[in-house]
Order: C-alpha cells, then structure tokens, then sequence
C-alpha cells in the first residue's frame, strides 16, 4: 500500500484503458478522453493475457461495487469498510499481474506527473506573484505556507490509518486553512484582483469544455 493515493490512481487508469481499448471515438470526431488511457496502456506494454485478466478484473470490480451499492441492509461505515477492501483487494490482483519492469514504469510515470504537478505550481505562483505586485515578506511567507501545505498533503495520502473518505475530508480541510493563510498574508487589493483572476480562468476554462 506504498504511496496508496498516487498507485491508486496510476493502476485504475490502466484497467479503465483495457476496458477501452476497442470503443471508437465521439460521433462529432472529437477525440476521446480515452486515448490518453491508451497511451498508458501502450506504455506499459501489456501482453494480450494481461489485456484479457486486466479486463476482467476489471469487470469484477465493477460488479463487486454495483452489488455493494444496491446492498441497503448495512451502515454507513459498514459500506465505507466494504469499498476499502474491495479496492484493496482488486489494486492486489492488478499489482500481481504486472511485471517488475511495467512496476518500474508506474514508478517513473508518477514521477514524472509530480515534477509536471510541481512545475505547474511554481509557474502559477510565479504568475501570481507579477500579477499582484507581491513584496518579498509576502513572497517569502507563501513560499513557506505552500512547502507546508505539500508536507501536509503527502503526510495525508501515505497515511494507511485513514480511509479515502477521511482523506478526503482532511484535504478540504487543508484547503480551508490555505485560504486563510492567503487572507492574512495578501491586501484587501490583492485579495480582490485573486479572487478576479479565478474568476476569469474559471469561466475561461467552462467556455473550452462547452
């Protein structure tokens, strides 16, 4: 269960892909969302018995969850505990299937989607920080805030002791404080022209998905 959130997510990406792989594109000719699952599925070179297992594990899965949720005669906590370990069990059964050189390759893909992750942070405090007109102090105490709030996070992901939900819970929590921090540190100004610049992104970004 090492590194459980970002394995997680690597691994569902693949069966998803098997899943795929045969399905045409959009009707209106745009590409499918899926290709990019199929770029992982091409990189890690599975072989035609890995592809079939794959899938139908993935059927499994799905099929183990369906019956959970129609399943109204247990708790709340109970159907959180049962999701857990169906999860734990099918990413095992996926983990097993994969040879030591396509584990190798998750590894250096995740990597790299954290070094693109943490490129992308420093290119958007960069930006935030011309936009703004911050002073150094201010510079200096976001700098600081954002390295804590990475440590937090990662603490929160490898802590095996918590399910997906308190993990959850825990990050929108960690969200809260983030803007809080922001507050204290940033002008009335400052606070204002953020608060516009998310404002046009996001609508900027709805536009391109319509």
């Amino acid at each position: 269960m090492k590194k459980l959130f970002l394995t997680a997510i690597i691994l569902s990406m693949v069966f998803v892909a098997v899943q795929a792989q045969d399905e045409k594109p959009f009707k209106d000719g745009k590409r499918s969302h899926k290709g990019h699952h199929g770029m992982m599925m091409k990189d890690l070179n599975l072989s035609e018995d890995q592809k079939a297992k794959m899938k139908t594990l993935n059927e499994d899965f799905s099929k183990q969850m369906a019956e959970l949720k129609k399943n109204e005669d247990i708790t709340v906590k109970e159907m959180k505990d049962s999701k857990e370990a169906i999860v734990k069990n099918h990413r095992s059964q996926v983990q097993n299937l994969l040879t030591s050189d396509q584990k190798a390759q998750i590894e250096k893909i995740k990597q790299e989607r954290k070094t693109k992750r943490q490129e992308g942070s420093k290119a958007r405090f960069e930006k935030m920080k011309t936009n703004l007109g911050l002073t150094d102090a201010q510079q200096a105490q976001l700098e600081k805030n954002r390295k804590a709030s990475m440590e937090k996070m990662k603490a929160i992901r490898e802590n095996e002791a918590l399910s997906n939900e308190q993990k959850k819970a825990q990050m929108m929590e960690l969200r809260k404080e983030q803007k809080e921090q922001m507050k204290s540190i940033l002008t009335e100004e400052q606070l204002k022209k953020l608060k516009e610049g998310n404002h046009r992104h996001g609508k900027g970004k709805s536009q391109t998905t319509k």
